[in-house]
């Protein structure tokens, strides 16, 4: 780490714990603290969603990045849940852009039913390459964020990246007026947003129930 001292405002952070930037979420213990993008039985809520969208899926594939700690952990999450729904991981691995098109064609001879990913960064670089790619197999793709859903994917379920920001602005403001950043706790998401892209939807043929569009935050068409 650059410094032990400065204090740092982590926002939409993966696991800082698992990263090895704070002791625990409730004690950070440095000069860091913030906020993470990942909350209490997400991913179990991910597939839950993509199974009231489709029924039939059983086979989906996970793309994830291996040198980041936070993808262990998304990806254990779902390896955990998807046999309580009946359903199987198809494990797509890939930390370099030379992977994409090997590990596309490998998980595509699995037939996956959908497709869900995180929001590792190396990954979003390439978001345009993933949403065309699941456009051409008419593949489902479930994303974190609202911003790859904008982007042309299909459906996101993931924390509110703008009240992330709000909620990171509130610790500076804190760490400003003395607080320690080793005394303010790291907060879970509190505000998730259920987003769904018809236009994406029509492109890989999947009708979505009228009772999922009456539960989204947001319908792009």
């Amino acid at each position: 780490m650059a410094t032990t001292t400065i204090p740092i405002v982590m926002i939409s952070i993966g696991d800082p714990v698992r990263a090895g930037f704070i002791a625990s979420l409730a004690r950070p213990g440095g000069n860091m603290t913030g906020n993470t993008i990942l909350g209490p039985d997400l991913s179990p809520k991910r597939l839950q969603l993509l199974k009231e969208v489709i029924p039939s899926v059983s086979r989906a594939a996970f793309l994830w990045n291996p040198d980041n700690a936070s993808n262990v952990v998304i990806r254990d999450e779902l390896q955990a849940a998807m046999p309580k729904l009946g359903m199987s991981l198809i494990s797509v691995a890939v930390r370099s852009t030379s992977e994409f098109d090997t590990a596309f064609a490998a998980m595509l001879r699995e037939h996956p039913d959908a497709l869900l990913m995180t929001n590792d960064p190396f990954h979003q670089l390439h978001i345009q390459k993933i949403i065309a790619f699941l456009a051409e197999n008419r593949i489902p793709g479930m994303f974190q964020t609202r911003e790859n859903v904008l982007a042309g994917g299909f459906m996101s379920y993931g924390a509110s990246l703008p009240e992330l920001f709000r909620r990171g602005a509130s610790y500076v403001h804190k760490i400003l007026q003395g607080t320690r950043p080793a005394d303010l706790p790291v907060e879970q998401p509190t505000k998730f947003e259920l987003i769904i892209n018809l236009k994406a939807a029509k492109t890989i043929g999947v009708t979505v129930p009228e009772s999922i569009l009456l539960r989204a935050d947001e319908v792009i068409e």
